[in-house]
């Protein structure tokens, strides 16, 4: 997804950097806000929402300005929202853990879109199943969501990372990679994915609709911008969801809306749509909130901040996986409470759901 990335390996040195860097983290009511995107099947209906005066029409609404921004890395968009140049990003449960909230940026989940049901997979040119992998190489983003889906993938199949040799690979340099001679195996995600999987020879041994529900996307927003400003929330969501039901409209409209959508990241429509379908979005605001007061979530972030600090990616002085402190919906939390740094938040997702925004 040209995106993604995950925390990439000095994510825990940059996350200290900011630490040092950022002032407290004291937000007042303000009226121009910016959010930062990356390409990825996921995140397309923001600059469509943008381009298309949805944006604009909600930031009417209440009052303000939101501006769109692409960001062609991926790391360095949550770089620089956890630098305090963004008020909100597209990224994952993963990457909201172990990049803001690890470098003590207090980050709020606004808005639970979809999970990745297909979208990240492990393909190869040499093993036909997952057994087939040990003592193999395996090409991929190095502590990003395709290592670990690479480990969740590895433990059902009994094996472990022990097992294999990860190079780690530059996103921009998976494709070329997977096309030569020396790369047997790579994990990825689309539309990189569909294009590795199309290579002769190539077999996919895995992907995520094996773990649904674990590789989350995520509108994150600094959540003391977020209690100051509510409205700045209101009208994310509202954008959001009005944009959803043209990505999900089967009609003229929404036809029209997905090829723009694809022409913006680079693909055409049927393989957008491709996408789409390995992509279990949350259209309907009543299933995000479900989805984000569920027990399956606490399940997940568990696993998730497990394989974050077994991979240092909660920070140099992290002593184990409640470093961190995660909060939930209804008051359920995980680690520190003390130290809550990431919140999934679903109240205003419920403003949409029950038509109050």
């Amino acid at each position: 997804m040209l995106q993604r990335l995950a925390a990439a390996l000095f994510a825990p040195l940059l996350a200290m950097a900011f630490i040092l860097a950022v002032p407290a983290a004291e937000a007042a009511p303000k009226k121009s806000f910016d959010i930062a995107w990356t390409i990825y099947v996921g995140w397309m209906p923001w600059p469509y929402a943008a381009e298309s005066g949805i944006v604009k029409k909600w930031a009417d609404k209440y009052g303000i300005t939101i501006n769109v921004v692409q960001i062609n890395d991926y790391v360095e968009s949550i770089n620089q929202f956890t630098a305090g140049k963004f008020d909100g990003v597209t990224l994952t449960n993963m990457d909201a853990l172990t990049i803001p909230a690890a470098g003590g940026v207090d980050t709020t989940a606004l808005i639970v879109g979809d999970f990745s049901n297909g979208n990240d997979g492990i393909v190869s040119k040499t093993a036909k199943s997952l057994a087939g992998l040990k003592g193999e190489s395996l090409n991929l983003v190095e502590l990003s969501v395709s290592h670990y889906l690479l480990a969740r993938a590895l433990d059902t199949a009994g094996l472990s990372e022990r097992d294999v040799k990860v190079v780690n690979t530059s996103d921009a340099d998976i494709v070329a990679a997977f096309k030569s001679p020396d790369v047997g195996t790579v994990v990825t995600w689309n539309p990189l994915l569909a294009e590795v999987k199309a290579e002769p020879g190539a077999s996919l041994l895995f992907d995520s609709s094996k773990v649904p529900g674990e590789i989350i996307d995520l509108m994150g927003v600094n959540t003391a911008t977020l209690k100051d400003n509510p409205d700045f929330g209101k009208a994310l969501v509202g954008i959001w969801y009005e944009t959803l039901a043209l990505v999900t409209d089967p009609g003229p409209q929404g036809q029209a809306a997905r090829e723009a959508m694809a022409k913006q990241s680079g693909t055409d429509r049927v393989g957008f749509e491709a996408q789409l379908a390995a992509t279990r979005l949350f259209a309907d605001p009543k299933d995000a909130v479900a989805f984000s007061e569920s027990q399956e979530l606490v399940r997940t972030m568990d696993l998730v901040r497990g394989f974050s600090f077994d991979h240092g990616l909660l920070g140099e002085g992290a002593r184990d996986k409640d470093a961190v402190g995660i909060a939930f919906a209804k008051g359920a939390t995980l680690g520190d409470a003390g130290n809550l740094k990431l919140r999934f938040d679903p109240s205003f997702m419920a403003l949409a759901a029950d038509g109050k925004l």
